[in-house]
């Protein structure tokens, strides 16, 4: 399976990793909207081509890994390039998903390609274990908790405001919310009971640092609903103490059965060194999938609920079910 990557930041990276550990998968090429010769990837043998070289659908790949920002590159990029590749995103914005599939679809599928999109751990994952549950037990009460971890999509979209040269966020979830939660005491919770975001800033010399950490807690879809704190600090102390991306989170759902109301607790959680590896890691098993369905004849775009399991596997059906089934 020939895979290309589009972009190349810690999320590309993630996805040359998964690739690579994939024997049915081969990297064939990343793209960069940068200088191509200015960047150096890990994998040795493989060229950097730029973003141009895909134009009119001219690279021979099976599937593109769009590896960009849902603030600003995916409503633009996934769409775009859906019309020449099977391509696959992490888009993550989720008040925004039924509108980005739209126009994914409509080019998709006037292209005879396949797309996936919100791909991931959140969305993605965590979405499957949500539908699996309420599927299981109607009625059911699902809550997400995040973290405490770095989310990759509010950290870019920090670093998207003028004046800021980086920033982490973290996600943490609200401990006394989440142990009522466990008990399957099914509370009704807000957006803002249930999680806190602390946001680490390193911000150009002389910027409007007021500015800054308006935008950040006002950014709709993003910090606008929840308890969020600003702190800037240094480059020094943004390296020494937040270069790592851990994350993970928990997918928790509580219902009832019978008519004696005996109580259920579903449980799905994750618990990551490395955010973009393992995200990166579900795009690739998606990218595979989205490949097959191809071959098959399936045009237009997709979501993680539309992919039968055996498809993401690499495994023969025979093998599934001899030792997965």
């Amino acid at each position: 399976m020939k895979v290309g990557i589009l972009g190349y930041g810690n999320l590309g990276r993630g996805v040359e990793a998964a690739v690579n550990k994939n024997e049915d998968m081969e990297l064939c090429a990343v793209y960069t909207r940068r200088d191509p010769a200015a960047l150096a990837i890990r994998t040795e043998g493989v060229p950097v081509k730029s973003a141009d070289c895909l134009e009119g659908g001219a690279e021979d790949i099976d599937v593109l890994v769009i590896c960009g920002g849902s603030a600003t590159d995916l409503p633009e990029m996934t769409p775009k390039y859906a019309a020449w590749y099977n391509v696959v995103d992490s888009f993550d914005t989720h008040a925004n998903i039924p509108t980005h599939f739209a126009n994914v679809d409509d080019k998709a599928k006037a292209a005879g390609k396949t797309a996936i999109i919100s791909c991931g751990w959140d969305p993605g994952m965590f979405s499957i274990s949500r539908i699996y549950a309420d599927s299981v037990l109607p009625g059911s009460q699902a809550y997400t908790f995040w973290g405490k971890g770095v989310s990759q999509g509010h950290s870019d979209a920090i670093r998207r405001i003028e004046g800021v040269v980086d920033a982490r966020q973290y996600t943490i979830p609200v401990p006394e919310a989440l142990n009522k939660v466990r008990s399957g005491a099914n509370p009704t919770l807000t957006t803002r009971e249930k999680h806190t975001r602390e946001c680490f800033v390193v911000a150009e010399e002389g910027a409007d640092l007021a500015r800054i950490e308006k935008e950040i807690v006002t950014m709709p879809n993003y910090f606008a609903d929840y308890d969020t704190t600003v702190y800037f600090i240094s480059a020094e102390e943004m390296k020494k103490n937040h270069s790592g991306l851990p994350h993970g989170g928990s997918v928790i759902c509580s219902g009832e059965t019978g008519k004696d109301g005996m109580k259920h607790v579903i449980e799905y959680s994750l618990t990551l060194d490395s955010n973009p590896e393992f995200t990166g890691s579900v795009l690739a098993a998606f990218a595979r999938a989205i490949v097959r369905l191809n071959n098959e004849g399936v045009a237009g775009a997709k979501t993680v609920f539309d992919i039968a399991p055996a498809y993401l596997s690499p495994r023969s059906a025979e093998e599934l079910r001899a030792h997965f089934l």
